[in-house]
């Protein structure tokens, strides 16, 4: 587990500790010291912490023009335990959509695991965004997570989305995709 970096092709575009208006910013980083642990094994020290002992993540890109925001996930997504959608919704999602974010891409590739304990918390996220037009999407979910989520009924709420080459794409250009398609949805 601390070979899996979070991705960092648009570090270029994007610094999370480097933008104010980020629950990261400000955050130091060591490239040597291997502090933070899921179950006794060590993860890479760039992943942040927001308040979940088996759930990770790095935001990849906040963009406060488009109102989008792609957030990357490694670990377990264990809401039954640790309540994990509620910790991610109060410490990092109220604060993006305190600044406007209302579309949000997780990434979900590196979370082999997902316990569900309730929709509310996806509920009160889902009317929030679509009350400012905005959506949510989980890309790359490994298919027995999948499973557990839609095994919950939460994809009414968040849409899954299975775009493999999801890393060829500039920021920007992944939205626009994933926008795009879930506007013409919507017309249909």
């Amino acid at each position: 587990m601390h070979d899996i970096e979070p991705f960092y092709n648009w570090r270029h575009i994007y610094v999370s500790e480097e933008d104010e208006r980020s629950p990261f910013y400000g955050r130091d980083y060591s490239e040597f010291e291997y502090s933070q642990t899921i179950y006794n094994y060590y993860i890479h020290p760039q992943w942040d912490d927001f308040g979940s002992r088996t759930l990770y993540l790095k935001v990849l890109i906040a963009d406060y023009e488009e109102k989008y925001a792609v957030i990357e996930l490694m670990g377990e997504w264990n809401d039954a335990i640790e309540n994990d959608i509620m910790e991610l919704k109060r410490e990092v999602i109220d604060v993006f959509e305190s600044e406007g974010i209302f579309k949000f891409v997780l990434i979900a590739e590196n979370v082999l695991n997902f316990h569900s304990d309730g929709k509310e918390y996806y509920q009160e996220w889902y009317e929030e965004v679509t009350d400012e037009n905005g959506w949510i999407v989980v890309l790359a979910m490994p298919e027995a997570t999948q499973h557990d989520f839609k095994k919950a009924k939460l994809n009414q709420y968040v849409e899954l989305y299975d775009l493999a080459n999801w890393r060829t794409y500039k920021p920007f250009h992944l939205y626009k995709k994933i926008d795009n398609e879930l506007m013409a949805r919507l017309k249909m």
